[in-house]
């Protein structure tokens, strides 16, 4: 990963939804972009982000109906960030410090420009790494 900066190894990709969102709507949304994670928004604000795990650990195992669960209810609140020009092995710290696997990205001004994941770490690091290999084919919702 040396020398490789955030910006080099994001998704640029990022799809937004609003807090009031069903569980069902944004896991459409996330199968039909293939992505596993959106960005949560509540009005202007960012809410939070929802991940296919959180849909399954938080919605699934409390048999929540996704139907009228909205993702507001169970979307991670607390939004980790890191600089775009930040470099991929900070990045890697930041992550096995807060115990998370994607990273919101922004840029000077703190505006949202993309999202790392351990999975585009893993594919710079090695692109033939057995981590890289289960990024790569890891179903999303």
């Amino acid at each position: 990963m040396t020398g490789y900066r955030v910006s080099d190894v994001m998704t640029k990709q990022v799809i937004y939804l609003p807090a009031e969102t069903t569980l069902d709507e944004a896991a459409r949304v996330m199968k039909e972009a293939d992505i596993g994670d959106v960005v949560v928004t509540d009005g202007a604000t960012l809410a939070g982000m929802l991940t296919d795990r959180d849909i399954v650990v938080r919605a699934v195992a409390e048999r929540s109906d996704p139907a009228t669960t909205t993702i507001g209810s169970i979307i991670t609140r607390e939004v980790v960030m890191i600089e775009q020009h930040s470099t991929a092995a900070e990045a890697a710290a930041l992550m096995r410090e807060r115990g998370i696997r994607r990273v919101l990205v922004c840029d000077s001004e703190r505006k949202l420009v993309g999202i790392v994941s351990l999975g585009d770490l893993a594919m710079q690091l090695d692109p033939h790494s057995a981590l890289s290999d289960i990024s790569e084919q890891a179903p999303t919702v």
